[in-house]
């Protein structure tokens, strides 16, 4: 049903995307193409499981298969602040256009018809995500309302700025690069360093992180006792 991207097809930055679609193996093959063009995806396969993750957490684009019932569900569940509100890429069969063009947004929202092409897919995205997030800003690290600046070497935890040292900050971008993705110490002591550290002073430096990133909830920094350290959401 799908085509596959050529060599050239846009790649993401590591935005959160959330995909829609009822079918399993179409859900695996755009969740498993659009990883490897470098986005992070979620995904849900009922209307009700789609509305409730986004009603849950933050994401900076929706893909959302039309055939799914009660498009107006959608449009409902959308109502937003503007700066919140994430586009939405719908896939569309052609006798779906005519009840789908009144829940587009102006500027916010696009269709691609199936059977879809990835390479389209992958270029629509791009355009939207562009759109909503034009210039330098785009390209910051972020999980959620965490924000890095690499350029400044500065963070934010929604609007409260974080006062991280060096470390911390070189830390808390390792963990950001690989969310939700358990990290032993040897790895940090590896990729943060490049050199020997107690486990004590990692341990120390991941507490005096957490104490500063977690005063909001939900808590971002988590242990997974002999693992490791992780960051993102824990399951609800």
């Amino acid at each position: 049903m799908y085509g596959h991207p050529g060599a050239k097809s846009p790649r993401g930055n590591g935005q959160h995307l959330l995909v829609v679609v009822d079918d399993p193996r179409d859900t695996e093959l755009l969740a498993t193409t659009l990883e490897l063009a470098g986005y992070r995806i979620g995904t849900a396969g009922t209307r009700a499981e789609g509305t409730a993750r986004l009603a849950r957490d933050r994401f900076d684009l929706v893909v959302w298969d039309v055939g799914l019932p009660d498009l107006g569900h959608l449009a409902r569940g959308r109502r937003m602040a503007p700066e919140d509100r994430p586009p939405v890429l719908f896939l569309a069969g052609c006798d779906s256009l005519p009840r789908l063009v009144p829940e587009l947004g102006p500027g916010r929202d696009d269709y691609v018809t199936k059977p879809v092409r990835i390479a389209e897919v992958l270029a629509r995205i791009q355009v939207l995500l562009r759109d909503r997030n034009p210039g330098p800003a785009s390209r910051m690290p972020r999980y959620g309302d965490l924000v890095l600046d690499d350029t400044t070497c500065r963070a934010r935890r929604g609007p409260r700025p974080l006062d991280l040292t060096p470390a911390e900050y070189r830390l808390l971008r390792h963990l950001l690069a690989n969310s939700e993705r358990v990290l032993s110490k040897e790895q940090i002591r590896r990729d943060v360093w490049g050199e020997y550290r107690a486990d004590q002073a990692i341990e120390k430096l991941v507490s005096r992180l957490r104490r500063k990133v977690d005063q909001e909830e939900p808590a971002l920094i988590h242990t997974r006792r002999g693992f490791g350290y992780w960051l993102g959401r824990t399951a609800r």
